[in-house]
């Protein structure tokens, strides 16, 4: 069952190897094989996402930590407001020699969080919840403002080592404290993100995602990078100083993977994986063309994975000058609202099968979630009539060009065209600007750049929760809570709305999940009665891999719902591979 090479095929890759940015799913499926948090999620099988298997998908469970801190067993404590964890012994760094993880490694990273060249992907979801860490952010922000203090590798690790975060401390190397502004039911959730990886001592010595640290990486999961060259591949072999007894999430079943980038064609990729030459993919939609027949044929390497997404929307840019600034005008983005024919949309990822009609913020499955529509639109097929209206109301009667952004992966440009061909029933062009999927979020995210005339007015974003369930926190207060209009802000069109605002305070200091709901709900209202963003589908996961991958419970790779890709830590190959 163990052995050989597992060979992955990818557009363009991941956006960050440094956990600190990453924000992608692409880089949540490969750091999951090199990095370790206090706290991760099990792989296992799963039919609905009401199933006792999504459930444990989507709880937290212990990795480094020796368990997850509940009143009963003392790790919570003060009202709600200190949470303490305890680092298991033998989880090693695959240095020379290998050297246990420490709670020290794990407050790097928090420190490493506002560094000035890249700094952390989602600051608001920890700014909002730990004691000191919007102070800290402010002193360093404050520090490297200053011309004397260019952004060197030295200078940002000479600050981050004489500042100290009042609500996270390590008293010895095995334990690590954090203490809360207020009780949060949902922070654990938090602690098993990527973000909040154990960090080694080496990256001081490089620039925060600088290629130097990407090329230099030190690992504490069962693989470790052996080999990057951006763009073109990634290659990476099991960890020496791994021990499966101290990781009870994943396993290193495969003795090597190999990560082939720049395969836009997601018809390619699938014949690739057909021919056996690839095995699975990581960041390309399966070609929607495909699926119909897949469904047909039902062959036991295909799956239809349960999910709840906003994958993708469309983020309207409420910074952009262009064509005057009609991005930023509620009823030019109100027009649209009407104008645009989801069917398209949902037919060009596959069909509803795979992709569900969305008019909401919230996705199904969700605290707050419920099904409405502000903007009637002949079930999903645009209306036309209503665009023009409220266009012509804009100031366009004769219509208006728009930049358009978005991957350029073949299913990503299959949505385009339906998006494109939908609006220029009721006069609105769109004026194409494709980029790699490695770039086009950190672009999208780039605010201060934003502003300029020849931006994106448009954007075709994606989000996936980043926990499911009690999350209102990962897509309300993620994306609409304002003001958040910095650099890898996912916040895209620097939206803001004091009553949202308030909402989502309501909502996260709710006394019942219930009373949450109905806050996130209002919040969702209000978000789409200013057009944000056009929810266009929820996307489910096809799953299609070559024939000698396996997974838990399937003969396919096992889908994760908080990666947001197959767990290659835990499938394996048929007969040990090649």
């Amino acid at each position: 069952m163990a052995g050989g090479t597992l060979h992955i095929v990818a557009a363009s890759g991941p956006a960050h190897i440094d956990t600190v940015p990453s924000y992608y799913t692409t880089d949540y499926q490969l750091t999951h094989a090199y990095t370790r948090q206090l706290l991760n999620y099990p792989t296992l099988p799963y039919t609905s996402t009401s199933s006792s298997g999504w459930t444990k998908d989507t709880t937290p469970a212990p990795d480094v930590a020796t368990e997850v801190p509940t009143t009963a067993n003392g790790g919570i404590t003060n009202g709600g407001k200190t949470y303490t964890f305890h680092i298991k012994p033998g989880v090693d760094w695959n240095t020379t020699p290998a050297r246990q993880v420490t709670s020290q490694d794990f407050l790097r990273e928090y420190k490493a969080f506002f560094n000035p060249v890249s700094p952390v992907g989602n600051p608001t979801y920890y700014e909002a919840t730990i004691s000191g860490l919007t102070a800290y952010a402010n002193a360093e922000t404050a520090y490297f403002a200053s011309k004397s203090h260019p952004p060197t590798a030295a200078n940002i690790t000479n600050f981050q080592n004489s500042h100290n975060i009042s609500g996270i401390s390590a008293p010895n190397s095995s334990t690590i404290v954090f203490t809360l502004t207020g009780p949060a039911s949902d922070f654990l959730y938090m602690l098993a993100m990527p973000f909040t990886s154990a960090r080694p001592v080496e990256y001081d010595s490089y620039v925060p995602n600088s290629l130097q640290l990407d090329q230099h990486t030190i690992s504490d999961g069962p693989y470790q990078i052996s080999s990057y060259q951006p763009g073109k591949s990634i290659t990476m072999i099991r960890n020496p100083a791994w021990k499966q007894s101290t990781d009870s999430l994943r396993h290193n079943y495969v003795a090597k993977v190999v990560d082939t980038l720049g395969v836009t064609s997601a018809s390619t990729q699938l014949a690739d994986m057909q021919a056996g030459t690839q095995d699975v993919v990581s960041d390309t939609p399966i070609n929607p063309a495909s699926i119909p027949q897949l469904e047909s044929s039902k062959p036991s390497n295909f799956y239809i994975f349960p999910w709840s997404t906003t994958q993708p929307y469309i983020v309207f840019n409420l910074k952009s000058p262009n064509s005057g600034g009609a991005a930023n005008k509620l009823l030019v983005r109100q027009a649209i609202e009407y104008g645009l024919d989801k069917q398209a949309v949902q037919k060009a990822y596959g069909g509803p099968a795979v992709a569900q009609i969305l008019n909401t913020v919230i996705p199904p499955g969700n605290n707050g979630y419920v099904n409405y529509n502000l903007y009637p639109d002949n079930n999903g097929q645009g209306n036309v009539a209503m665009c023009k209206t409220d266009l012509s109301k804009a100031g366009y009667p004769n219509g208006l060009t728009l930049n358009y952004t978005y991957q350029n992966d073949s299913s990503n440009t299959r949505a385009f065209t339906a998006i494109q061909a939908s609006l220029q029933n009721c006069g609105i062009k769109l004026a194409s600007k494709p980029e790699p999927g490695s770039s086009f979020f950190t672009d999208l995210g780039n605010a201060p750049s934003n502003n300029k005339a020849g931006t994106w007015d448009m954007g075709q974003a994606a989000w996936v929760p980043d926990w499911f369930g009690n999350n209102g926190r990962t897509v309300i207060q993620a994306l609409f809570q304002g003001p958040n209009c910095v650099v890898n802000t996912v916040n895209y069109g620097c939206y803001e709305n004091n009553q949202v605002n308030s909402l989502i305070n309501q909502a996260e200091t709710a006394a019942s999940i219930s009373a949450a709901g109905t806050a996130w709900h209002q919040a969702d209202m209000d978000i789409m009665k200013d057009a944000a963003i056009v929810p266009l589908i929820s996307q489910n996961f096809p799953q299609y891999s070559s024939s000698r991958v396996r997974g838990v419970g399937y003969k396919t790779a096992v889908f994760a719902p908080n990666i947001g890709e197959p767990d290659i830590t835990n499938l394996w190959l048929a007969g040990g591979g090649s």
